[in-house]
């Protein structure tokens, strides 16, 4: 019965995390370019009373055995890079990945990180910077003063068009081995790290890299009507879990009201 109580804790405990989970990705169901995790669980360590396969005499043999679990344990909150659906804002620096490949952004600190947000601004001197002022790597260079037109193609290719004339520069993106081993660090960024692989950077729309739409922006890839069917069943789950507490404490107070 004790052994009961701990269980159905962990059980409790873990479906708690899994609606921290779920939580955190319906309050990001309108932030670009958001990817939605998923919680994984595995069982604990078993205690074996009766081994599979046990001896039983004669050259018989248990063909089961007797094991009592502990319970579960949250192992990973994957992300799922799932693209989400393509929104056409008409801005000329709202730029989508249509397919694999980040965009390669550098933090304050001169390190840099990796964001699918495609809502790019221009600072005072022209630089192509994320929402939040960081600079956008990637071949983007400064706009020019007086530019009427920025044309981005889908192979990364930009031409401004202003008084100073005709500019040409080529954007690339930066895809990775396993993108589900980057690092969330808010502020739709990323970070490389061991798990992630070594940045690879090439052209849109070329071996295997996402290609670049202009004037639209990567949404969400959360969907609302499946995250509350995953709280619902974590709900459920927590509530079970806390009946299986209940019902082994009224076990453990019935053994102790037992008289001779």
């Amino acid at each position: 019965m004790i052994r009961a109580l701990y269980s159905a804790a962990t059980g409790m405990e873990s479906e708690q995390l899994n609606l921290d989970v779920i939580s955190n990705n319906l309050s990001n169901v309108n932030t670009a370019g958001f990817k939605r995790s998923k919680i994984e669980f595995q069982d604990l360590l078993y205690d074996t009373v009766t081994a599979p396969g046990a001896d039983q005499g004669s050259g018989n043999q248990l063909p089961t055995g007797i094991e009592v679990g502990h319970g579960s344990n949250p192992v990973a909150t994957a992300r799922v890079f799932t693209e989400g659906e393509l929104t056409q804002t008409g801005e000329r620096l709202d730029v989508a990945i249509s397919g694999d490949g980040f965009f390669e952004v550098q933090m304050p600190d001169g390190t840099l990180a990796y964001t699918r947000d495609g809502a790019l601004k221009t600072d005072s001197t022209g630089r192509i910077t994320t929402s939040d002022g960081l600079p956008v790597q990637s071949g983007f260079q400064p706009i020019p003063a007086g530019t009427t037109s920025v044309t981005i193609s889908p192979d990364g290719t930009v031409t401004t068009t202003g008084a100073s004339g005709t500019q040409t520069f080529q954007v690339q993106l930066t895809r990775f081995a396993n993108p589900g081993g980057l690092q969330p660090i808010g502020r739709n960024l990323y970070t490389q790290t061991l798990a992630s692989g070594s940045p690879e950077t090439g052209d849109p729309a070329a071996d295997g890299y996402g290609s670049l739409q202009q004037g639209y922006l990567e949404m969400s890839n959360v969907k609302v009507v499946e995250e509350m069917v995953n709280m619902i069943v974590a709900q459920r789950a927590y509530e079970v879990n806390s009946k299986a507490v209940q019902a082994a404490d009224e076990m453990m107070q019935q053994a102790d009201n037992l008289r001779r």
